[in-house]
């Protein structure tokens, strides 16, 4: 067996925040044919746009095997509403629903919906409960709690939906609140949909590693990210995955990386300027360290030409990057087991000890 063979492969993520509504379609259509695992969708807060889950929401239905993933807040938004909107989501996507869940300093989004201002953190008390809020309500119908009993005129079997009874902790330093539930749409078709976080948001203290499946990883410069990924997988354990975050400028359409790269956002992420080889052989070295890479290209349409032409292809030739999965599930690209059902799993245990 060769080297490359031997690898484990990884996956790839693209971020389609510069598709705008009128080409969500053909840009999460494109990304699809090149063999991208996951698209994201950034969430800003510019008059006039729809946000990210809505934009995801329009790509799933037109898509296969495709991931969608929009960053939806959890410090400014209705816990509940966000619980159910996702599960939506991951009916129109037939199951390929993710979530990445932030939580930002904004007083402009605090002055919006007329609460104090959240920061330091508090942000990780936010997010944290926003995301216990989601994974109860998500279980809060079993599997089969629809039955659709023409006889009886029964739709729903009530004993197998059950109440989620979250209360903010006693410490929590924000507006306290409850959720009594349950949820008003059934179990997502994933059970869970992966829940993804920055690494700098979890961790002991602040959102628990075990309420997300994967961290996002980011580094000033791309020779910095694959310590980077060392120190966080040491930090929070093999159990989420690691994303890694790049910035792609590429030499494209006559034009030099260099002299493109002078108009492409400053983020403060790692950025890779340069050739599509190149940029193969820096992805190849971090799916050796990470699960997978998130690709932010400076342009969508001019990276994304060269991703697909030269770049995906070469790394599926060395064996660093997975074929994508037909009919498969956001949980399949991260290789999560099938979601039990909290409580499910303690129904049956009750029954089980009474006999």
């Amino acid at each position: 067996m060769s080297t490359f063979e031997e690898r484990k492969a990884g996956f790839l993520a693209i971020e389609l925040d510069d598709a705008g509504y009128g080409n969500i379609a053909s840009a999460v259509l494109a990304a699809e044919s090149a063999g991208f695992h996951v698209a994201t969708f950034k969430d800003t807060p510019d008059a006039g746009r729809v946000n990210a889950l809505q934009r995801a929401a329009f790509a799933g239905p037109v898509t296969r095997t495709i991931a969608v993933v929009p960053e939806v807040d959890t410090v400014y938004t209705e816990p509940f509403h966000v619980s159910t909107q996702l599960a939506s989501l991951d009916y129109v996507s037939g199951g390929r629903a993710g979530w990445i869940a932030t939580a930002a300093e904004s007083p402009e989004a605090a002055a919006a919906v007329g609460r104090s201002f959240v920061q330091g953190e508090a942000l990780a008390q936010e997010a944290a409960a926003s995301i216990e809020v989601s994974r109860r309500l998500w279980d809060s119908w079993e599997d089969d709690a629809v039955i659709r009993d023409v006889a009886t005129g029964r739709y729903i079997d009530v004993d197998k939906l059950h109440y989620a009874d979250f209360e903010t902790p006693a410490d929590f330093a924000g507006p306290a609140y409850s959720v009594k539930g349950p949820s008003i749409i059934p179990r997502p078709l994933q059970g869970q949909l992966p829940v993804l976080a920055v690494a700098s948001l979890v961790g002991e203290g602040l959102v628990p590693v075990e309420a997300v499946d994967a961290v996002l990883v980011t580094a000033p410069t791309p020779e910095l990210l694959a310590a980077e990924i060392r120190d966080v997988r040491a930090r929070l354990g093999s159990s989420v995955a690691i994303v890694a975050e790049l910035d792609v400028v590429l030499d494209a359409r006559g034009q030099a990386a260099a002299s493109r790269s002078g108009a492409a956002e400053e983020t403060g992420q790692a950025r890779f300027v340069g050739s599509a080889a190149g940029l193969a052989d820096v992805l190849d070295s971090l799916l050796r360290e990470a699960d997978g890479v998130r690709i932010h290209p400076a342009t969508l349409d001019v990276e994304l030409e060269e991703l697909s032409r030269l770049v995906l292809p070469e790394l599926r030739r060395r064996g660093s990057l997975r074929a994508p999965i037909q009919d498969g599930t956001f949980r399949n690209v991260l290789g999560l087991a099938p979601a039990e059902n909290r409580y499910s799993t303690t129904a049956a245990a009750t029954v089980a000890a009474g006999k």
